[in-house]
């Protein structure tokens, strides 16, 4: 995807899928090709999800205001 993706489906356990795409480079060469399908489009009329891109979501980090050496 070439960048996070974070799940929030909600769903457990492990599943076995079959996803069938092209890359979007190559969706650009064979637009008159209507079956082929992107990343986004196949995940969601294939699995029923949807990927959404998103420019701000909640990290957990860990922020010290303060550190002194020991001496």
């Amino acid at each position: 995807m070439g960048r996070k993706v974070i799940d929030e489906t909600g769903l457990t356990g492990l599943y076995d899928l079959k996803l069938e795409w092209i890359p979007e480079e190559s969706a650009l060469a064979t637009s008159n090709d209507s079956s082929a399908a992107s990343m986004f489009t196949a995940v969601q009329t294939q699995l029923g999800l949807k990927l959404e891109i998103r420019k701000k979501y909640p990290i957990k980090m860990l922020i010290i205001d303060y550190a002194r050496s020991r001496q």
